[in-house]
């Protein structure tokens, strides 16, 4: 059998394609999300919707709850069957969803097609940042997730400028907005489908089906995933990245709150500032995490990303609401977040487990982040009523969480291999 250290360079050279193609689910995750959040206002206007009701969509969408429960059932099947079929047939379920959202003609298909969508892209998660890492070289295991992030935050970019484009349309444009997510679910599904399947899975699937269970890859079982050394994996990435997501997925409740307070502004120019946000963030991922992350100390880098972010959300929290002052919050946390949390989750999550457990344990994180932002999503709406400076605090403290947490527990793992990390892993448990 080939190794992979025999792979031909020919292969090698197609890492990257198969990187963007996998990434593209970072897109379809961030583009669903931005686009339901835009056509919110439309829906609600046109189908006469409750807060509560409002609520529940949030909750249950693909930016809580249903994406952390597909994610904790497709990284599961993920494991088992490979991730070739998982992110390959799962962009048909998410097209299917999606077609719902199209041709929504009350509350009820919203929802329904919300849910579906979570779902879907729960579980293309796990699938897609497994083979990334696990087709990426070696040394440049964080430039190849790096790819995948930039992708996430094309996806906002592209769906925001089609909505300042499409306004005139009314809810017309969000459908259009919808059905070019949903056509480009179905290409991918075409391209995916000639993609081969992870190598590192397809070797590790032989050694536990040909060998005793001596082997570098013995444990297979979910039950296996909940022993002492891989909790401990995991409860300091959940709580690194979940704190980091609470802040997250507030922001999408002030940051408009910020664009219309320092001065009342339009709708282009608040459509603008967010697009330049995510801009800024792409470049900071292009020529930070991606340039350094595989040679320099990841800590070192992730508590640099953490103090920035932390900076800026307390400006907010201390300082009165200024434009200038705006401004420099919205530098600040884009460049912070471009190689922080989200980076180090994706990439330090595909390098704690092994192979056959990497999608699961990966799944199960994911499941326990969304459903708790769920939750908290309930809770979000009553703490701005507070006070713009009250929540501030709040998210500030949550940030700091995050750093400590991140900081605390981060491995040094760059230039290594996977294999090289699990037979470390294994000598220590």
């Amino acid at each position: 059998m080939t190794t992979l250290a025999q792979r031909p360079t020919v292969q090698q050279s197609a890492d990257w394609k198969n990187t963007i193609l996998a990434g593209l689910a970072n897109y379809i995750d961030a583009g669903s999300i931005v686009a339901g959040a835009a056509a919110l206002a439309l829906w609600m206007e046109a189908y006469r919707m409750s807060n509560n009701l409002v609520g529940l969509i949030a909750a249950l969408g693909p930016n809580a709850i249903s994406a952390g429960v597909g994610a904790l059932i497709g990284g599961r099947l993920c494991d088992l069957f490979g991730r070739k079929r998982i992110y390959q047939y799962d962009m048909l379920f998410y097209a299917f969803g999606m077609m719902w959202l199209v041709f929504a003609m009350n509350v009820w298909m919203v929802v329904i097609g919300f849910f579906l969508v979570g779902l879907a892209v729960g579980a293309d998660i796990p699938a897609s940042w497994s083979l990334i890492a696990e087709m990426a070289p070696d040394k440049q295991r964080g430039k190849h997730s790096g790819v995948a992030q930039i992708l996430w935050y094309m996806g906002p970019v592209v769906v925001l400028l089609m909505f300042l484009v499409l306004t005139p349309l009314g809810l017309l444009g969000a459908r259009i907005v919808f059905a070019h997510l949903a056509v480009l679910a179905i290409a991918l599904t075409f391209l995916r489908s000639k993609m081969h399947e992870s190598p590192r899975w397809v070797e590790a699937q032989w050694a536990v089906a040909t060998g005793p269970d001596t082997a570098a890859e013995p444990k297979v079982r979910v039950r296996d995933l909940f022993t002492r050394q891989h909790i401990r994996s995991m409860a300091f990435l959940v709580g690194m990245y979940m704190f980091w997501n609470l802040w997250a997925g507030t922001n999408g409740f002030f940051f408009p709150y910020i664009l219309r307070t320092v001065g009342d502004q339009s709708q282009a120019t608040a459509v603008a500032v967010q697009t330049l946000s995510f801009l800024i963030g792409m470049l900071s991922i292009a020529f930070i995490f991606m340039r350094v992350s595989d040679r320099v100390n990841q800590r070192k880098l992730f508590l640099v990303s953490a103090i920035i972010q932390v900076v800026g959300m307390a400006l907010l929290a201390i300082f009165p609401l200024t434009l200038p002052l705006a401004i420099i919050h919205v530098l600040l946390m884009a460049i912070g977040q471009g190689f922080g949390a989200q980076c180090f989750f994706q990439l330090w999550s595909s390098e704690l487990f092994p192979t056959l457990l990497r999608s699961t344990a990966q799944g199960v994180m994911f499941a326990v982040v969304r459903i708790v932002l769920g939750f908290w999503s309930f809770f979000v709406p009553v703490l701005t009523a507070t006070g713009f400076h009250t929540l501030a605090w709040i998210l500030t403290g949550f940030l700091v969480l995050s750093g400590i947490i991140g900081y605390w527990g981060a491995p040094r793992n760059e230039g290594k291999s996977l294999e090289e990390i699990e037979a470390e892993r294994i000598a220590l448990a």
